[in-house]
């Protein structure tokens, strides 16, 4: 009884690793931020992370079609998102901290609506706020 038990403990734990690791910050540029100003393609109010999609010019002047994350709905309304925040067609101004590949995507910081409104989404990730990678298993 107690083999299986333990058995059962240790996969439990590693299935857990996965679920940590997915909200982790590895991807971000931490302490990079973008602002951009865009039209929304799309929002999308869902568990576990809200998507906003919109379109913005990059340095270049090239429309690209940014997707970036934030929390799940029930911490976004606590911070006074709703489901009807954007509708298609919005001009924002979103301020993200983007991957470090350059592709369009990131994590919200905030966002300025069409009538002036801020909602705030996170805190930047800084290197030293960034927690330290598991040690590898020995």
């Amino acid at each position: 009884m107690f083999f299986s038990v333990s058995i059962a403990a240790a996969g439990l734990l590693l299935l857990s690793v996965p679920v940590v690791a997915h909200h982790g910050a590895a991807a971000l540029d931490t302490g990079k931020e973008i602002t951009l100003k865009g039209r929304v393609t799309e929002w999308i109010w869902s568990n576990p992370h809200c998507f906003l999609k919109f379109d913005a010019k990059d340095d270049t002047g090239t429309v690209r079609n940014w997707a970036v994350e934030t929390q799940n709905p029930t911490t976004m309304t606590l911070r006074g998102w709703s489901r009807t925040s954007f509708k298609f067609g919005d001009e924002v101004t979103v301020t993200v901290e983007p991957v470090k590949n350059g592709e369009p995507v990131g994590r919200i910081l905030h966002v300025i609506l069409p009538n002036g409104q801020k909602l705030i989404a996170a805190a930047a990730t800084t290197p030293a706020s960034t927690p330290p990678a598991p040690e590898p298993a020995r």
